[in-house]
């Protein structure tokens, strides 16, 4: 993981991909505030790997130490992100030469991809680039993403802020369907994200402890959805209860693999896009039982929601962007700073390197124990796991509109040195 000679001189270029989370641009404070002390000049490519290609590069010498300060706790994707994959380079070697031109042609000599899986992927397959191609760039992957899902890391920055808002936003709605059930709802059905691995659905277990705590019933996609027993679980709740909260994965599907929320389109990484399998669970609990029901999907605003964010979340994001740039800089190539988990009670963590093959392309579901018998519920070894990167408030200043106060940078463009590129 580590080279003999690294270069001396140079800039680096950092990037956010995918769907952004309340906390990334903690993790871009991190590589900013380091590389600054260190005396080296950042980029940003606007839009993630597509403003490389473009040549499309942000300037953040222009910023002010107090904006990239306030990235700390603005939500969002501060220079633009992107959903999009890189072929392999026999695929598609126009794309991997031009990524040479604009790196050689701006002295980049440090590349830090901000990301989840398939930006691991792409991390990786950059950090081969150069020597395929005689060029001295080296490549470190950030982690980031809500799924929770990437393989080594003990847990992904990002995943413990959409877990509170998850959790707390069980607990709040679970205490408003208890008050209006007598006449009113009985069924209240909250849709989280989580294509193939449970982990947010998972957080809302925090909610409540025992059989009669929301969430009653938590869907999984690491559990085959068995209409019958859903129904027959629902039912009883409310018979015993008086009201039942359900939380949903997007990702769960019927004994043929099949989405229930499939919606037949597909996304930039060939993912399935998924349509909603809240209304489908809805339309179930009223055909087969009649019971008067609610769903609520939060879609983007589980992963925005910074006024939430969880401190320990906050504070993992930003430790690992500062690690990257060291890595980058002690001449690492094709590594990612993942989170080590060193004890429970009180929970105490560290930042270690793990090599980019390890990482890409894999994916790290619920484990089985972490799971109730009956696929409804979490387990104490779950909430063992789960609590503690819920903990602490990150704070952040308001206005005196009572909104928070987000910075909003410049983001002055670097002069292009080369012709357009038609991807």
């Amino acid at each position: 993981m580590k080279s003999k000679a690294r270069p001396t001189a140079g800039r680096l270029l950092y990037a956010q991909s995918g769907g952004v989370t309340a906390v990334i641009n903690a993790t871009a404070a991190g590589v900013i505030q380091n590389a600054r002390a260190h005396g080296i000049k950042v980029y940003a490519a606007r839009n993630g790997i597509l403003g490389a290609l473009r040549e499309e590069l942000i300037d953040t010498g222009k910023e002010t130490a107090a904006a990239i300060e306030a990235l700390r706790y603005t939500p969002g994707g501060a220079f633009g992100s992107c959903r999009y994959k890189l072929k392999s380079l026999d695929a598609n070697r126009a794309e991997y030469e031009r990524l040479i031109d604009v790196l050689r042609a701006h002295e980049i000599r440090w590349f830090l991809y901000n990301g989840g899986n398939d930006s691991a992927d792409t991390a990786l397959k950059i950090s081969q680039l150069g020597k395929a191609m005689g060029y001295d760039i080296r490549c470190i992957g950030v982690p980031k993403t809500v799924d929770n899902d990437l393989a080594v890391t003990d847990c992904c920055p990002g995943f413990g802020s959409v877990a509170k808002y998850t959790a707390v936003s069980t607990l709040e709605a679970s205490l408003d369907v208890a008050s209006m059930a007598d006449t009113s709802t009985k069924v209240f059905i909250l849709e989280v994200m989580g294509r193939h691995a449970g982990w947010i659905a998972a957080a809302a277990g925090l909610a409540g402890e025992g059989a009669d705590a929301a969430p009653h019933i938590i869907l999984f996609p690491e559990r085959v959805f068995d209409e019958a027993a859903f129904i027959a679980k629902v039912k009883a709740t409310v018979e015993r209860v008086g009201w039942c909260t359900v939380v949903a994965s997007e990702g769960i599907r019927n004994a043929e693999g099949q989405f229930l929320a499939e919606a037949g389109t597909r996304d930039a990484f060939g993912h399935s896009q998924l349509g909603g399998v809240a209304p489908v669970l809805a339309a179930l609990v009223k055909d087969k039982l009649g019971y008067k029901y609610h769903w609520a999907l939060p879609d983007y605003l589980q992963r925005s929601a910074r006024h939430l964010a969880s401190k320990t979340d906050a504070e993992q994001a930003y430790a690992v962007g500062k690690a990257a740039v060291d890595y980058a800089l002690a001449g690492m190539n094709a590594v990612m700073p993942v989170i080590v988990r060193t004890a429970d009670a009180p929970y105490r963590w560290k930042i270690e390197a793990a090599a980019l093959d390890k990482i890409a392309n894999r994916e790290k579901k619920m484990p089985p124990g972490f799971l109730t018998r009956d696929g409804f519920g979490i387990t104490a070894a779950a909430r063992k796991y789960l609590a503690p990167l819920i903990q602490g408030e990150a704070a952040l200043p308001y206005g005196r509109n009572g909104l928070p106060k987000y910075v909003q940078l410049k983001n002055v463009a670097v002069a292009k040195k080369l012709p357009d590129f038609a991807h």
